[in-house]
């Protein structure tokens, strides 16, 4: 497993703001080349680089899961915060590649950390999911009845590819991303989000699954795309998204000093650059390195922002996504200074002890079912008991 990390917080007068004051991404260690991919598709690596500017893209190894990346990223994310997982109110991930249906792979993660305050659930919006997701965080947090919060986009999109189908595997890679969003007094933070969808457009990008009513000529559980109708999509909504989420905030173009979009294609982020006017090196790119990660890329893309010192203080950044709906989402953040404070003493090892304390809570809790349920199955007055009105029902306690 690969990770990276980075840190900071701040403070003031008055009424809560949402700032992020920590990061953290991971991604699998194994690498898919596009040559690699020439391999068992008829493609090859001047083909793929020409039409998306992907070169290569990680791919999540048999133990690995949106569940699993998501943890080490958050892991990473709370160490630059310096914020213990019992500090967290709430876990919000967006993923479209969840471990299961449900449980949600919040709540896993969420017990993993050993985050026993937080509420936890998945958000899905495709790849705007992020946006969204830190949308719903600052909110809570400005209503006040949050302080703390851990969003995360994680995705294992090779899990859903049709790996004979050139449109779409040449695309796609698996990885994920956290960002802390932590109450201050301080003015700045998340100042606004534009969030939208277009349901008319939920054939054009999409993964059937069993429920399906109507999965047509599409495989169940494989991702289809109409990929010039969505290039045209993303093409127009990015434009509009960001020009209608810096009216709202007050600002104009040119005070924005970088624009992190959803990674999808590099063509795309050229016309987009083109449309609004703005030099290509104002937005933050990596998708040659990982591809489309669906809700992990902005996170991912934020934090290598911030390692190669992209975003300063008091800078205004600018996140936007788009995706399967269809959806799109943007939002203005004002850049904090880092805090000068000193780590808090032990809080690693506080953390650490956390990890390793809910790893054996879950592992005892689980010993227990199953010796109860043992006892259970040896015990056959325990297996039947009348109730008050005559009738016998299993004992299910």
């Amino acid at each position: 497993m690969a990770t990276r990390n980075a840190g900071s917080n701040g403070s003031g007068t008055g009424r809560a703001y949402a700032h992020i004051v920590g990061w953290g991404m991971a991604v699998p260690e194994a690498v898919l080349t596009n040559d690699d991919i020439s391999a068992f598709v008829e493609t090859d690596d001047t083909w793929i680089r020409e039409r998306t500017g992907i070169r290569e893209r990680r791919i999540a190894g048999e133990k690995e899961s949106a569940a699993t990346l998501g943890y080490n990223a958050a892991r990473h994310a709370l160490e630059v915060a310096d914020i213990l997982p019992v500090d967290l109110d709430l876990i919000v991930v967006a993923t479209s590649t969840p471990e299961h249906v449900f449980p949600g792979t919040a709540s896993l993660i969420q017990d993993w950390l050993g985050a026993s305050r937080a509420g936890a659930f998945d958000l899905s919006a495709a790849c705007s999911g992020f946006v969204y997701a830190i949308d719903m965080a600052a909110q809570s947090i400005r209503s006040g009845s949050m302080k703390t919060a851990l969003v995360i986009g994680t995705e294992t999109m090779s899990r859903v590819m049709d790996w004979q189908d050139r449109s779409t595997c040449i695309l796609f890679g698996d990885g994920a991303g956290a960002v802390v969003l932590r109450a201050s007094e301080q003015p700045g933070g998340v100042l606004a989000s534009v969030l939208r969808s277009d349901g008319a457009g939920c054939d054009l990008l999409a993964i059937p699954t069993t429920s399906a009513r109507e999965p047509g000529e599409h495989k169940l559980n494989k991702m289809y795309m109409a990929g010039s109708e969505v290039f045209k999509f993303a093409t127009r909504v990015v434009d509009e998204g960001i020009r209608q989420c810096l009216d709202k905030a007050g600002l104009e173009l040119d005070d924005i000093s970088l624009i992190v979009p959803h990674q999808a294609n590099q063509r795309i982020l050229a016309s987009v650059a083109k449309k609004l006017r703005l030099d290509i090196n104002r937005f933050m790119s990596n998708v040659e390195r990982y591809g489309n990660t669906s809700a992990a890329s902005i996170p991912i893309a934020l934090c290598e922002a911030l390692e190669q010192k992209r975003i300063k203080p008091n800078d205004h950044i600018v996140l936007v996504g788009f995706g399967g709906g269809l959806t799109w989402a943007a939002t203005v953040i004002q850049w904090v200074a880092p805090s000068d404070a000193e780590p808090a003493r032990f809080n690693r090892q506080r953390r650490q002890f956390l990890y390793t304390f809910a790893r054996w809570r879950r592992r005892i809790t689980q010993l227990q079912r199953s010796l109860n349920n043992l006892l259970y199955r040896l015990n056959p007055r325990r297996r039947r008991r009348k109730t008050r009105s005559g009738r016998e029902n299993d004992d299910l306690s």
